[in-house]
């Protein structure tokens, strides 16, 4: 069984409070079904996201609505296990969706997830906002060190040279200064 989904069905069953009622989602076998729960009326969040998440394994992208808003959701369990699910349902909509929510600086206390998924898919659209996370996050007194340490690993994993001076500026930073010269030491030297 994949780490995730065995972290995330015992997480839901603890959760559902009804074992009954979570068995019988556990077991069903149709995609039409699991679709089904995704817009049906009065389902708790726990039934949906068991829906979403065993439908983006399944590669079906009638997960994908779910899946994104669960990757922008307060609670971080909820949005890795979204990212996880949404790494491989293979819908192209991922990058762009995810790219959104890394950049969008409402909403950046929520921006981890979304910025590990994109380096996880190595979009086109990944550098471009791990940039623009990263920039953001190197003012002076910035709470969210997490997202911007994410982003200079991810910007390393990546290695593009189109890092190299918002890592250079992160060099600045003590918090972030080991990780950036890691991550500098992955970019191919310029010729």
């Amino acid at each position: 069984m994949d780490e995730e989904l065995r972290s995330l069905t015992e997480r839901l069953r603890q959760e559902s409070g009804a074992p009954a009622a979570y068995d019988r989602l556990v077991a069903i076998e149709d995609p039409d079904e699991l679709a089904g729960l995704l817009t049906a009326p009065g389902q708790p969040l726990w039934a949906r996201e068991l829906a979403a998440f065993r439908l983006g394994l399944a590669g079906d992208r009638r997960a994908f609505e779910s899946l994104v808003l669960l990757l922008n959701h307060r609670d971080p369990q909820r949005c890795a296990s979204a990212a996880h699910a949404l790494a491989r349902l293979g819908d192209p909509r991922t990058a762009r969706a995810a790219a959104a929510l890394a950049t969008n600086e409402l909403r950046v206390a929520y921006a981890l997830h979304p910025v590990q998924l994109l380096v996880e898919l190595r979009a086109p659209e990944a550098v471009p906002a791990l940039i623009t996370t990263l920039e953001r996050r190197l003012r002076p007194h910035d709470p969210y060190r997490r997202v911007a340490l994410a982003c200079v690993e991810g910007l390393g994993t990546l290695g593009d040279t189109r890092a190299r001076r918002v890592l250079n500026e992160a060099l600045a930073h003590p918090t972030l200064a080991e990780a950036a010269v890691q991550a500098l030491a992955r970019i191919p030297s310029q010729r």
